[in-house]
Order: structure tokens, then sequence, then C-alpha cells
């Protein structure tokens, strides 16, 4: 079975991914967000997703948490609308780090659970992953995980498992009208 490094951006969204994917590649989830803010709900959503990966038998690497390194890249695109450019941004930094880590622990391949998202352009994580695929030099598995329902799949399995579900994608900017203090 080929080994694949599988970016989580939380437990509900890998529900349905680990489902797909389980049976076919022998999986490793690296958690890697450092766009997550707070960083109280950083740590929520990884311990989440280390609960759900061990009753799954899976194991979770930790991604280093720095938050200020996501906004140095974000910079100048604070008040990018969702899925514009910051979004394309943010989903390089954790694919790359995937990919790197991939290679460091001997995968075949990477991919991202982000495409379970009907928030997500699926066009647009593909493409990413292509890219930094070719500059890794380690292969990249494009999927659109919403397909067949993936999307309600993963709430269904979040509920079974009693994940908890944010409402909102992670980093601060994606936060603003719900927060005033940002």
């Amino acid at each position: 079975m080929r080994k694949l490094m599988l970016h989580s951006c939380c437990g509900p969204c890998s529900t349905h991914v680990i489902k797909v994917l389980q049976d076919k590649y022998d999986l490793t989830i690296i958690y890697f967000n450092p766009n997550i803010f707070p960083f109280a709900e950083y740590q929520k959503r990884l311990e989440e997703q280390k609960r759900y990966a061990k009753l799954k038998g899976i194991e979770v690497l930790e991604g280093k948490y720095d938050e200020g390194e996501f906004l140095k890249l974000a910079k100048g695109h604070e008040c990018d609308k969702e899925g514009g450019e910051r979004c394309s941004i943010c989903f390089e930094m954790r694919l790359r780090q995937t990919a790197k880590a991939a290679k460091q622990y001997g995968c075949d391949l990477f991919a991202t659970t982000l495409s379970v998202s009907p928030h997500k352009n699926t066009k647009v994580i593909n493409e990413i992953g292509e890219k930094v695929a070719r500059q890794e030099g380690v292969e990249f598995l494009p999927e659109n995980f919403k397909k067949q329902d993936g999307y309600l799949d993963s709430i269904k399995l979040s509920k079974e498992y009693n994940l908890y579900r944010q409402n909102y994608c992670g980093c601060r900017f994606s936060i603003r009208k719900e927060r005033s203090e940002l």
C-alpha cells in the first residue's frame, strides 16, 4: 500500500476523506494550520483531530504553529474576500509543508482535506497542490472530496463521533465580521 501524507485542517473535514482513502493508502495525517486564530481554537481543532485519528488508528503529526508566519505571507491581503488570493496563499503554505513532511517521512504522495468544503475552490487547491508537487518533487493526489455528498457525509460522521465543528474557516480574517476585537 502506498504511503500518503494527508494534510488536515480539522477533524470534521478529515472524517469523510479518511473514509475514502483509508483502504487505498497507508495514511499519516499532518495537522499544519498556523493560520488558525486564536491559539485556543487551534488547540481545540488539533485535539479533535487527534481524537478522531486515534479511533481510526492513524498517526497525527503536528506542524509548527506560528501565526506570525501566516500573517507575513498574507500581508496586503487582509481585506481579500474569502476564497480570494489570501486563501490561495494559505493553501500553498499548508500544502508546501505537507509535501515536505511527505518527503521527510518517506511517503509516496500527499493530499489535503481542504477540498471537502463547499466553501473551498477545489480547482484552485488542486492547481496549487500540483505546483507544489513539481517544486518539491513528491506526487500530489488531486481530489474533489465534496463529490458524492462528501461534505454531507463529513457532517454526519462528525455528529456520529461527537466532533467539535467550528463555524469559520480559521484565520483571524475569516471571522472579522463576527468579532469586533479583530
